[in-house]
C-alpha cells in the first residue's frame, strides 16, 4: 500500500471514529465532513472525484428531506400526540402490550415506508406515547430502534440499501418474497422475543390505563392522508425500479405545503424544527467511501469474493452475509453497503451470495447505535426530546438481538436454496 493510500485510510478510520464516538458530543456529521473536507484540501482526491461522490448520494438526500418534512408536519399538527393517546389507552394499563403494538407500529411503518420513516416519523409518536402513559420510554424507543432494522427487507422499499446493492437490477417482488419472507417473518419475530425478554423488568411496570383523547385537528387529519398515500406512493414506485427520493421529496414538500395551508401556519417553521445534520453527515461518508474506493480495495475484495463464490457459494453466501453484518457497525452500514454494491458488481456472484449481503448489511447495524443512518436519525429524535442512548447501553441489547436475529435470517435464506 502506497503512502497515499494509507493517508486516505487513516483519514478515513478517523472520521468514521469520530461519527461513531462523538468525542466531546459533537454531532456525528461535523466528523464526516471533517473527513471529507480533509481529503480535499490536502489533494488526496480530486474534487471532481469528490463531487461525483456527493452526487451519488443525491436521491438518499431527497429521500430524506421527503421525510424529515412529513414528521416535522405531522408532529407540529397533533398527529403524533393523537396516535400516542390511541396507543396508550388500547394499552389498557399494560406497558408490555403498549410494547407490543409500538413494535408492530414499526413493522407496518418499515415495511412500507422504509426503516428511515420508523426513525423519523414513528419514534416521536412513541415518545408521546410513553409520555402520556407516564411509562419508561426507553423499552418503547429501543422497540423503534431494532424494529426498523429487522423488518427492513420485508420489502424492497422497507430500506433505501436494497436498491443500491442489486445496482439497478432489483428482483421482481415475487421472486423478492420468495427469497426473503422467510428470513424477514424470523428477524422480525426474534428481534421481538429478544427484547421482550432483556427488558421484561421494565414491561411488567404498570402504566397509565386511559388518557383524555384529544380530537385530530384538520391539519392533522391532512397529515396522516399525507402519510397513507406516501407510503402508497413508495410502494409503486419500487415495484417499477425507480429511485424512491424525488417522489418521496415531493411528496413531503407537497405534503407541508398542503397541511400548513389548511392549518394556516406558515411552512418555514417546520423548516426550522428539523434536523438538517443528517444530509451532511450523508454526504461526508459518501465522499469517504469514494475516496477509500479509488485505493483499490473493492477490486480486491471482488477478487477474493469471486473465488469464495466457485468454491463454495453456500459457505461464501454465508460467510460473506455474517461478516459485512459486523463490518456495518464499523464504518456504518451506508458506505458498507456502497461497497458491497460495487464490489458485487465487479464480482458477478450468485443471487444467494448477494440476498445474504442484503440481509447483513440491514440486520448487522442492529448491533451497535450508529451501525445504520436509520439508527443515527433515531438517536437525533431521541435527543430532541430529552432522552440520550449511549452507545454501550445500546450494545447491551444490541449484542443479544442482532446476532440471534441475524443468523437465523441467513440459516432461512440458506434453507429456501
Amino acid at each position: 500500500m502506497t503512502f497515499h493510500q494509507e493517508a486516505i485510510w487513516t483519514i478515513a478510520v478517523l472520521a468514521t471514529a469520530g461519527v461513531i464516538l462523538r468525542p466531546f458530543r459533537t454531532p456525528e456529521w461535523v466528523w464526516a465532513v471533517i473527513g471529507a473536507t480533509v481529503l480535499m484540501v490536502t489533494g488526496l482526491i480530486p474534487l471532481t472525484m469528490a463531487g461525483a461522490g456527493l452526487v451519488k448520494g443525491g436521491d438518499v438526500y431527497l429521500f430524506l428531506i421527503g421525510m424529515m418534512l412529513l414528521s416535522e408536519t405531522a408532529r407540529a399538527n397533533g398527529l403524533f400526540d393523537w396516535i400516542a393517546t390511541w396507543a396508550v389507552n388500547h394499552a389498557a394499563g399494560s406497558t408490555a402490550k403498549l410494547f407490543t403494538l409500538v413494535y408492530l407500529a414499526g413493522v407496518v411503518v418499515t415495511t412500507f415506508m422504509s426503516n428511515d420513516a420508523t426513525a423519523v416519523v414513528l419514534t416521536p409518536a412513541v415518545f408521546a406515547a410513553a409520555k402520556k402513559a407516564k411509562a419508561d420510554p426507553l423499552p418503547l424507543l429501543f422497540a423503534c430502534a431494532f424494529v426498523a432494522n429487522a423488518a427492513s427487507f420485508v420489502l424492497p422499499v422497507s430500506n433505501p440499501a436494497n436498491l443500491v446493492l442489486y445496482d439497478g437490477a432489483l428482483p421482481a417482488l415475487g421472486s423478492w418474497m420468495r427469497s426473503f419472507a422467510l428470513p424477514s417473518l424470523l428477524a422480525v419475530m426474534t428481534t421481538y422475543l429478544v427484547l421482550r425478554l432483556m427488558e421484561r423488568a421494565h414491561l411488567r411496570q404498570a402504566c397509565a390505563s386511559q388518557v383524555e383523547t384529544t380530537p385530530l385537528t384538520l391539519g392533522g387529519k391532512a397529515a396522516f392522508v399525507g402519510l397513507v398515500l406516501t407510503a402508497f406512493l413508495l410502494v409503486t414506485v419500487s415495484a417499477f425500479d425507480l429511485p424512491l427520493g424525488l417522489p418521496t421529496a415531493l411528496a413531503g414538500i407537497g405534503t407541508a405545503l398542503g397541511v400548513s395551508t389548511l392549518a394556516r401556519r406558515s411552512p418555514l417553521a417546520l423548516i426550522r424544527d428539523i434536523s438538517w445534520g443528517v444530509l451532511p453527515l450523508v454526504g461526508g461518508l459518501f465522499v469517504l467511501v469514494a475516496a477509500v474506493e479509488s485505493t483499490g480495495v473493492v477490486g480486491v475484495l471482488a477478487n477474493l469474493l469471486q473465488h469464495a463464490a466457485k468454491s463454495d457459494p453456500v459457505t461464501a453466501a454465508w460467510g460473506a452475509g455474517a461478516l459485512l453484518a459486523f463490518i456495518s457497525n464499523i464504518m456504518n452500514n451506508l458506505p458498507a453497503g456502497l461497497i458491497a454494491s460495487e464490489t458485487v458488481a465487479q464480482a458477478h456472484v450468485p443471487r444467494l451470495v448477494i440476498d445474504n449481503l442484503l440481509i447483513g448489511v440491514d440486520l448487522g447495524p442492529n448491533l451497535s447505535v450508529t451501525g445504520s443512518l436509520a439508527t443515527i436519525l433515531w438517536l437525533q429524535v431521541i435527543r430532541r426530546e430529552g432522552e440520550e442512548v449511549g452507545f454501550l447501553q445500546f450494545l447491551r441489547v444490541g449484542a443479544m438481538a442482532m446476532p440471534v436475529a441475524l443468523f437465523t435470517a441467513l440459516a432461512a435464506r440458506l434453507l429456501i436454496g
